[in-house]
């Protein structure tokens, strides 16, 4: 993989994510306690032996990339020719921010072209998924691809959020349409199409010339599923490449996290029993920055008879986190949080430095950093009464609490350790 340059796309404004995203960018949201959603792309690429990463920012950055420095860059050493550069917009070639991902590539053609690399491999930063990418930049190799496409089967009821493709029998992509409303099924499978997971390799030099080429015409997109791959599919060799999971869990895992309710649901499979998405795994790990903290605390205990029992079941607790006299069930605790004593914390995601405060109560809730549940407070009990503090409830009835919205919220040289 030493002539492979990997290019991840971690710009996204995740507005369908708001207000998670109010503050960071989509990549940059919690994922599962101690991880962001950016973590298994990156984890992906080091796994697959790739050792020259390329990221492009753009709305809200500093989150994302004060998570990189800390968490992600030593793993490459630059005297052997390994690096990992957060790039964010620097109108190098016009004064417009990105119009789309393949403008954002092509503004940042210089940085690519200088690293003088055979292939190409574009991703995105805001899926959850184990994928071995050499494997897909051989399969490239080997067929004398210009363009390979990392391809998932989909429900048709799914279809209208994906590129959908059609393949002839040497999986040579024949047909490409960009989020139809009438997606092609799978011939023999009416109820599937095969969709385009934004998982690109590209031969450098024919994806340098289709960029500069896409960039001249004025009715573009300058996006790679609506104008460049339909543009090349009948004059050059395009195949599609069947997503392997490295999960090994069964049936394929890979989840867009792009909604609340999706956000939720992935993280809250987690606290199953055997969940889908293995994250004991040695073989295929996922890494992310460790906090140098003491490991989590579950105190006072049943000798006290009046139910003030630190406890946790069914659940995830990060490092620093104090179970302190409160119950926790089905629910992922973040770094450094505090439940009080008989507070009660279920079916909930609570990210870093959460305080719940005594007898408070939150139920099927999403707690962002920092904030501060004053005592006997009840969320996600009443939906009228949360819609009144104007908190962001999804469609599935979870409610969403970000770090300015109507609680108190803890600064860091207040939380309580």
């Amino acid at each position: 993989m030493h002539n492979t340059l990997a290019v991840i796309l971690a710009g996204g404004k995740g507005s369908r994510l708001e207000p998670l995203t109010r503050d960071r960018a989509k990549p940059a949201v919690p994922f599962g306690g101690l991880y962001r959603i950016i973590d298994f792309t990156l984890s992906n690429c080091l796994n697959s032996g790739i050792r020259k990463l390329v990221l492009l920012t753009q709305y809200k950055a500093m989150s994302l990339d004060r998570h990189i420095n800390i968490g992600w860059r030593h793993f490459f050493n630059r005297e052997l020719n390994e690096f990992m550069d957060v790039i964010p917009p620097q109108q190098r070639i016009d004064e417009n921010w990105y119009q789309g991902t393949a403008d954002a590539v092509y503004q940042n053609i210089y940085a690519l072209e200088k690293n003088r690399p055979e292939y190409v491999l574009i991703l995105a930063g805001d899926h959850i998924y184990k994928m071995n990418y050499a494997s897909m930049v051989e399969y490239h190799r080997q067929v004398g691809a210009d363009l390979t496409i990392g391809a998932l089967r989909v429900t048709a009821s799914d279809a209208t959020r994906f590129g959908i493709m059609q393949v002839d029998d040497q999986d040579r992509i024949v047909g490409f349409e960009e989020k139809p409303r009438e997606p092609k099924p799978i011939p023999g499978d009416p109820g599937h199409c095969l969709a385009s997971m934004g998982i690109y390799v590209f031969t450098a030099r024919f994806l340098f010339e289709q960029l500069c080429r896409d960039a001249t015409r004025p009715d573009s997109a300058h996006d790679f599923g609506r104008n460049i791959i339909p543009s090349i599919i009948h004059s050059h060799r395009v195949f599609a490449f069947p997503f392997r999971d490295e999960n090994r869990k069964g049936a394929a895992y890979w989840r867009d996290v792009g909604t609340l309710d999706a956000y939720y649901e992935a993280n809250m499979d987690l606290v199953s029993v055997d969940p889908q998405l293995n994250m004991y795994d040695d073989i295929w790990p996922v890494r992310t920055y460790q906090p140098n903290l003491p490991p989590p605390k579950f105190v006072f205990g049943s000798q006290s008879n009046d139910e003030r029992i630190g406890r946790a079941i069914d659940s995830i607790v990060c490092q620093g986190s104090i179970i302190s006299g409160g119950s926790v069930i089905r629910s992922i605790l973040g770094t450094r949080v505090r439940v009080n004593s008989y507070a009660q914390v279920e079916d909930s995601i609570l990210f870093d430095g959460v305080d719940i405060g005594r007898r408070a109560r939150v139920r099927r809730a999403i707690i962002d950093k920092g904030v501060r549940i004053p005592p006997g407070v009840q969320i996600g009990c009443d939906p009228e009464e949360d819609r009144a503090r104007n908190f962001t409830i999804s469609d599935n009835g979870i409610v969403i609490i970000a770090k300015a919205d109507g609680v108190e919220y803890l600064e860091p040289e207040e939380r309580v350790a």
